[in-house]
């Protein structure tokens, strides 16, 4: 069944399920090595502490990454690149600038790369900003290809 349904699927329908596999899995490697590195954070705090920013950066990259898988569309895609591009954008900050506290934020500044998943996971959220917003725009250039290709066909006179 499921190899009959792979046949029956065309170029265009693979690209997207691929995109969406894609993006998905950058986002569970960005979800696993934030999970993973959580515990080392704990110490650096405020209100709130380094490794529980981590934590919830792991749990909302998997539950996005679950929306893409199930859900595609503008939404999933939108969702995905809003967690990859502010967790790329949060790492990248924090390697190159010394911000200090920010309001309940520790300060977080650390420029180093290594021995740490830090290269690992800016590439995950580099490949899941770069590949979600792929998505949005295959996304947005199907939405107005559709209701015209809906105008064609009934002043056409088909179906």
């Amino acid at each position: 069944m499921i190899m009959d349904r792979l046949r029956s699927l065309d170029v265009n329908s693979a690209l997207q399920i691929l995109l969406r596999v894609v993006v998905a899995a950058a986002l569970a490697v960005d979800a696993f090595e934030h999970a993973k590195l959580a515990p080392l954070y704990d110490g650096i705090r405020a209100s709130v502490s380094q490794g529980n920013l981590f934590r919830a950066e792991a749990g909302v990259a998997a539950a996005v990454a679950l929306l893409v898988l199930v859900v595609g569309r503008r939404v999933g895609y939108s969702a995905a690149f809003l967690v990859a591009a502010s967790a790329l954008g949060a790492v990248l900050l924090y390697r190159y600038a010394d911000v200090g506290r920010l309001g309940p934020l520790p300060n977080m500044y650390d420029p180093g790369w290594f021995p740490t998943g830090k290269p690992v996971s800016a590439i995950a959220e580099a490949v899941a900003s770069a590949a979600a917003l792929v998505g949005l725009a295959d996304a947005q250039l199907r939405r107005r290809r559709t209701p015209a290709r809906s105008v064609a066909r009934q002043q056409d006179g088909t179906p």
